[in-house]
């Protein structure tokens, strides 16, 4: 049977490695996932991600960070737009997280983009999740 979420999935399972103090993930391969890892690493949220083929499937390995005092830089994911309930904003409704402290990822019409940079193009799209 097939997985219904990937993303809810890929969310679930770096937040699982990170609380389990993991120095990396791996999670199925799509294009979604891969364009959300290049924001986290854009954001410092991860330190890195690269794609691996086994068994002619793609898997992509997240590479986690961690604070000196050996704490996650990411304290909280959570999936917001799911496959049963879309969520989507305009231009003016982008959401901030924790007042700018944390980061909202959106599906826009010109690509997986930060709530920042949506402001900045004044693009709206689906929030896909939010990192803090």
């Amino acid at each position: 049977m097939g997985m219904t979420d990937p993303i809810a999935d890929m969310l679930t399972r770096i937040r699982n490695a990170n609380q389990a103090k993991m120095k990396s993930v791996d999670v199925l391969l799509s294009k979604v996932n891969f364009n959300i890892a290049k924001v986290l690493k854009k954001t410092g949220y991860i330190s890195g991600f690269n794609v691996k083929r086994e068994n002619n499937k793609g898997m992509l390995r997240v590479y986690l960070k961690f604070t000196d005092a050996k704490e996650g830089v990411i304290s909280g994911i959570e999936r917001v737009s799911k496959p049963g309930r879309r969520i989507y904003v305009g231009t003016e409704k982008v959401p901030k997280v924790l007042n700018g402290y944390g980061v909202a990822i959106l599906s826009t019409s010109k690509g997986i983009v930060t709530d920042r940079e949506a402001r900045e193009m004044h693009t709206g799209g689906e929030i896909l999740c939010k990192v803090w």
